[in-house]
């Protein structure tokens, strides 16, 4: 079940994108997902059911899945001929969760775990993007840092792509 880029191109084992998301290290990793895709994923589901008229279920399921195959992207065409490379977990499409939030209330105060002072989410969302490229750049960490960074981008494109006037939206908060 876990995600082995080598598996999925020699094996054409596809699947593995998604099962790796149903799996965790450990109890500590699957809580704080589940934490995070609880504190935002309602506000995500709502948020698209009033933009999309009762749609918000479907939009809402193709964004954590979408999140969580194209947060892989990367690591797969980088280890596709490495049979030693492994991953699991659903950071991909929690970040994805959260930055499809950040986009529609970018404005919502959020806070750091370790930083407990509320942020406005766009500011929250630019310091995040910003920590996991440099984190995912450095390596030497067993945390999958671009899939939280390429989840969080898919997140914010989804949801732009859905409903582009929220870019103007966003833009007006600052005028």
């Amino acid at each position: 079940m876990m995600f082995n880029a080598y598996m999925i191109k020699h094996r054409k084992e596809w699947w593995r994108f998604f099962s790796s998301g149903l799996i965790h290290a450990d109890w500590m990793h699957l809580i704080f997902n589940m934490y995070s895709l609880y504190l935002f994923g309602k506000g995500v589901e709502d948020g698209f059911n009033y933009l999309f008229e009762g749609k918000g279920e479907l939009f809402f399921i193709l964004l954590y899945v979408g999140g969580l195959a194209m947060s892989s992207i990367y690591t797969f065409e980088k280890n596709k001929d490495n049979i030693y490379y492994n991953s699991l977990g659903a950071s991909g499409a929690v970040s994805a969760v959260v930055f499809a939030y950040i986009v529609l209330d970018p404005t919502a105060k959020l806070m750091f775990l370790f930083l407990p002072v509320p942020i406005p989410a766009y500011l929250f969302g630019l310091i995040f993007l910003g920590v996991e490229y440099y984190l995912g750049k450095r390596g030497q960490t067993n945390i999958g840092h671009d899939a939280h960074f390429l989840g969080a981008v898919f997140g914010a494109v989804f949801t732009i792509i859905l409903k582009p006037t929220l870019v103007s939206n966003f833009i007006d908060h600052f005028r």
